[in-house]
């Protein structure tokens, strides 16, 4: 895993939430312009914000947000899987995951397309977001592969099945999933899942490639949320970290 790369990117996923919380603005990294946001159908039917797509001279970036709204919750639960169509057969997802993303999915490709070719894609997320993430990267590398595919992804839950796992390890060559030992989403949904009411079972694995860090921050929260990831890659490059959060001022997470 390139540090840099990292906490770049998880600085960027701290601005889907603000994104969010404030009605479409937020701050763009010095040298990045906004191509476009894209929404997502809720639980409920309705359209939320679930990110943007940016571009600069040196590449592309499509970042999605994590839970923040009642019915994001609820897409969290919906851990019966259903077959992932951009894959083809034997790909097997989380339902909830599956169904927010695919109604992104069009908008999403359509952003893409006002990019220049050529550019690395950058792929990224936290939690929710790391899932959604997650399957874009499958998506995108098989149904249109750009010049090179680099995803990374921050307290990611289980996104899919053993054949869902494979597939993703073989098409999307460079890929972290970048996890703290105490934070409880990436141990979601479970290795074997029982569907509450029903014998139905369902297999979960994790995508390649695992980068463990281990930091407490005091609670189950604390110890998920994007700015304690921010934070804690930080430390390992304060220079770095300062250098790259001073334009425009603010846009990093507080640490």
């Amino acid at each position: 895993m390139d540090l840099r790369t990292a906490i770049f990117l998880a600085a960027v996923c701290s601005q889907t939430y603000v994104q969010y919380d404030n009605g479409g603005l937020f701050l763009t990294p010095d040298t990045y312009s906004l191509v476009g946001p894209f929404s997502a159908a809720s639980y409920a039917g309705d359209e939320e914000l679930f990110g943007f797509v940016l571009e600069s001279e040196r590449g592309v970036i499509l970042a999605f947000r994590g839970t923040i709204s009642p019915t994001d919750w609820i897409t969290d639960m919906m851990a019966q899987q259903t077959a992932f169509k951009p894959l083809g057969k034997g790909c097997m997802t989380h339902r909830g995951f599956t169904e927010v993303y695919m109604s992104a999915r069009d908008a999403i490709f359509k952003l893409l397309n006002q990019t220049a070719k050529g550019k690395p894609l950058f792929v990224t997320g936290h939690s929710l977001g790391g899932a959604l993430a997650t399957l874009a990267s499958a998506d995108i590398a098989v149904n249109r592969p750009p010049a090179s595919l680099i995803t990374y992804t921050f307290g990611a839950p289980r996104v899919g099945d053993p054949g869902f796992a494979r597939s993703y390890n073989a098409a999307v060559p460079v890929t972290y999933r970048v996890q703290n030992e105490f934070d409880v989403v990436p141990h979601l949904p479970p290795l074997v899942y029982t569907l509450p009411k029903t014998d139905k079972t369902y297999y979960y694995l994790h995508v390649k490639e695992e980068v463990r860090r281990s930091f407490r921050n005091g609670s189950v929260g604390g110890n998920h949320v994007i700015g304690s990831y921010f934070a804690d890659l930080a430390k390992d490059a304060p220079g770095f970290t300062a250098a790259v959060c001073s334009s425009p001022p603010g846009w990093c997470p507080l640490r």
